[in-house]
């Protein structure tokens, strides 16, 4: 009787432990993602042709016959914008991933006296000291481009001056960081310049 009411007590635990509900299965892992080209290439061969979209579609020319805005005008030539401005977007993030600074052997023009650029170990030491700059540059350059994606979306040619302006802006501060800062005071001559005849150049001094 012993014997029985011992098995049963198993039976009983046996159920109980079947009916508690399967573990869920392990989301998978998240894939890895190695890159194909250094920083300065990405930017050669992806980011500058597709922020160029944006660029290239509005322009301000000031000539002795007078000024001339040049802004999207059709369904096709928003659209161009709007491919620049998405893909900017999304392949600036591409930036985060863990990349070399430029291609082997390439040190920039970092070499001689008063090196106008930094060289890729230059960069790094920078990177490393602050890695938080380093996204909210890219943070910068994406929210630029999330505007001109919705100045395009309203078909507003005068908002893409400023608009094309921030990018331009986000773009020359990263660069002046991380590639050719010694060039600062010479870039920030020019934009006083432009500012003179340019209005988006004029808008974006003022916001600095």
């Amino acid at each position: 009787m012993r014997r029985r009411i011992t098995i049963a007590a198993y039976g009983v635990l046996a159920i109980s432990c079947s009916s508690k509900p399967a573990p869920a299965p392990a989301a998978p892992a998240a894939p890895l993602m190695t890159p194909v080209v250094s920083v300065k290439e990405l930017m050669r061969f992806d980011i500058d042709p597709v922020a160029d979209n944006v660029f290239d579609a509005v322009q301000y020319n000031a000539t002795t016959k007078g000024v001339q805005d040049i802004y999207p005008k059709t369904d096709e030539d928003w659209e161009k914008v709007k491919t620049g401005a998405v893909s900017l977007a999304e392949n600036i993030y591409l930036l985060k991933i863990k990349r070399p600074w430029a291609p082997k052997g390439d040190v920039n023009n970092s070499t001689g006296p008063n090196p106008p650029e930094l060289s890729p170990d230059q960069i790094q030491a920078k990177y490393d000291k602050d890695p938080v700059l380093w996204d909210a540059k890219i943070e910068g350059l994406r929210n630029a481009a999330k505007e001109v994606m919705d100045v395009a979306d309203r078909r507003d040619g005068k908002a893409l001056f400023e608009a094309s302006a921030d990018i331009d802006m986000a773009c020359e501060n990263c660069h002046l960081e991380y590639w050719y800062p010694g060039d600062r005071a010479a870039v920030e001559e020019d934009k006083r310049q432009r500012a003179r005849i340019d209005p988006s150049a004029k808008k974006a001094a003022k916001r600095k």
